[in-house]
This record gives C-alpha cells, structure tokens and sequence, in this order.
C-alpha cells in the first residue's frame, strides 16, 4: 500500500521515508566550552558535574521521550492532507493529470534543490546506485501521473481504495527480484485484495450490465480503475528499488530523481498528446498550487510519524485515506458509494491492515 501506495504519490505517499541518524541513541556531544567553564554540558548532573545521576536521568529521559500516540496523530494529519490534495486534483477539471504531475513537480523541485544544497549530498548520487535511482525516477513518476489520472477518470473513493493495493504487489515483486519469503498468509491478502478490487470494478460477465452501469460512463470508470491498478503496481516497483537501495542513498536526493524525471517525462507526454494549456480559472491555478502544499504537508508528516513510530501502527492509520476519501466525495460530489465499493473497501483494507499487523509482529519478536 505504499501505499503504503500509492499514491501514491497523493501520491502515494512517497515511500523511502525512513530518515535515522547515523549517531546512537543518547548519544550527547559534550560542548568544549562548557567543560573548560567548570559548567556541566549536556547530559551531566548539574549536583555532581558528572555523567548524569539517578535524580536527573529519569527527568532527561522524560524529556527525549515523544508524547504518546503523537505518530499516530502526525499519521492520520498526513492522510488528511494527501486526502485534501487528492481532492483538488478531481476539482481541476480543466488540467489534464499530466499537467497537473508537472505542476507538482515544479513545485517540489524549488523545496528540494535548497535541501539538496543544505545538505552536500549532491545531485547525481553514488556511482553505483544511479541505475537505481533512475528507475526509481521514472517508475515513481508514472505513478504519479496514473494516479492523478484515476482520481479524473473514476471517483475518490474508488481510486483511494485501490491504491491501498500496492502492499500486495509489493510482496510478489519482492519475493521475486529481492527473495524475500512470499508466505501462505501473503497468498491470502492478495486473494482478499483482488476480490476488492473485482467488487469496486463490477465486470459486466460477472455482476452484469445493471450492477455494472454499461455505458460511457462505465468505460471511463475502467480506465480510471486500470490507472489505479497500474499506480500500485508502478507504486510497488518503486518500494522494492528504494529497498534495493536501502540507507545509502540520501531521501532528498531520492526524491530529486523522483521530479526531475517526473517533469521530464511530464513534458515529453505532454508534447506528444498536444495537451498542454495554462489553466484558464483563477481558481483551478489556486487547486495547483495547493496540491503541491497538501501534498508536501502530507510527506513531511508521514516522514515525521516514520521517524518517532513502528511503521505497523503507521501503516493501520494510514487505512484513514480511504475514510477521508469516502467522506469528501459524499459531502464535495454529492456521490454517495454503492455497496460494492463499501465492500470491496472492506476487503482491501483487511488485506493491507492483515499485512502491516504481520509485518509488525515479525519486527516484534
């Protein structure tokens, strides 16, 4: 589900958000200052001047400690966020989702170079792993673009809900390229996964052409059901080269290669289907400019939730996509969701909540 896809980009959400410090834990620098002063620096007592005693370490400890459940709450402020972007991208009608991706990745590329420069890492990345960095690119950008797509083509709810797929195929993608164990339990969320997303699309040759709603309408809601799909497969892709990849690779510098190809191909597409305008409305301008606010809120929350919390609880929380995306599109679109859709959310929800538990409890012992 890159998310813990996808979008995704909303995208899911971007993965690869594990920021650590190379430090230990408690580690403390004493300031040189401090000791030629005779004044205890960081971390002594300031009875003793020593290394810190049994009165002042629980109240230093205290200190460092995060407040409980705050990674929850930065969780479910991230995916109120994606939500609100993801919502702004089905209000630009006037865009086309490749435009809107380009917009997007103007606007990340004018917070990442400062960072990039703040930070020495450079911009072209170790020597060996540019191949990966490269895929990560473009794998990662289509997925933005389907997923903008989808939100277009089908409704909120619908496109939401598919996202959350991306665990699934991350797990078949893993156990193939990085073999990592695909279990009997991994054989189960996917089974639960697709009869989600079978209930949401609702065939004709299965629920026939009533329950489908055959029509125009129908056929863009497909396409946009594909472009979900194939945002978490392409969501998926990315997760397995940022693992490939591990810690060697700064984040910023990850996410470089992530807009600066996504803008790239962004305008190649662009040129190719003849799409490219200025939006005409104040208003859809004000929509492009926010998603690339909501959505880089969204990161830096999900970032901060990672880095204080088991990605499991994480992962739970971040199932309040779909909650937010349900609720925006009865109140924003006057379109209430059909039972299928509730019950094909249901399934994948279950699958990716099931994997996350699973994967926490393994982390656990």
């Amino acid at each position: 589900m890159r998310p813990l896809d996808s979008s995704g980009a909303a995208e899911v959400p971007e993965p690869g958000l594990w920021l650590t410090d190379d430090a230990p834990q408690g580690a403390i620098e004493e300031p040189p200052a401090a000791e030629s002063a005779g004044t205890p620096g960081t971390g002594r007592c300031w009875l003793f001047g020593s290394s810190p005693c049994g009165l002042c370490a629980p109240q230093e400890a205290k200190k460092k400690a995060p407040c409980p459940g705050l990674g929850l709450f930065y969780t479910l402020l991230s995916a109120f966020l994606f939500s609100v972007a993801s919502l702004f991208v089905k209000k630009v009608q006037d865009v086309h989702a490749v435009e809107i991706s380009a917009f997007r990745c103007v606007f990340q590329m004018l917070v990442i170079i400062p960072c990039l420069i703040y930070r020495k890492t450079g911009f072209i990345g170790p020597k060996g792993q540019r191949i990966f960095l490269l895929l990560r690119g473009v794998l990662g950008s289509t997925a933005m673009i389907l997923l903008y797509y989808a939100f277009q083509a089908t409704s909120l709810a619908d496109a939401t809900v598919i996202t959350f797929s991306s665990p699934v195929f991350t797990s078949i993608f893993a156990c193939i390229f990085l073999k990592e164990k695909y279990s009997p339990w991994d054989a189960l969320f996917t089974v639960f996964t697709i009869t989600g997303v079978i209930l949401i699309v609702r065939p004709p040759f299965l629920f026939g052409a009533s329950a489908a709603g055959v029509g125009e309408s129908y056929s863009l809601h497909l396409k946009g059901t594909i472009a979900a799909v194939a945002h978490a497969v392409f969501g998926a892709l990315t997760l397995v080269i940022l693992r490939k990849m591990g810690k060697s690779v700064d984040y910023f510098l990850s996410i470089w290669y992530y807009v600066i190809l996504g803008l790239l191909e962004s305008i190649i597409i662009l040129f190719i289907i003849g799409e490219w305008s200025l939006p005409y409305c104040g208003l859809d301008r004000l929509f492009l400019i926010l998603i690339g606010l909501f959505g880089l809120g969204g990161q830096v929350f999900l970032t901060k939730a990672i880095q204080i919390e088991k990605a499991g609880p994480v992962a739970i929380m971040k199932t309040m996509d779909v909650v937010f995306a349900f609720i925006f599109q009865i109140i924003f679109f006057n379109d209430v969701p059909t039972w299928w859709t509730v019950g094909g959310a249901l399934c994948v929800i279950a699958s990716s909540t099931g994997a996350a538990v699973r994967k926490w409890c393994q982390g656990s012992k």
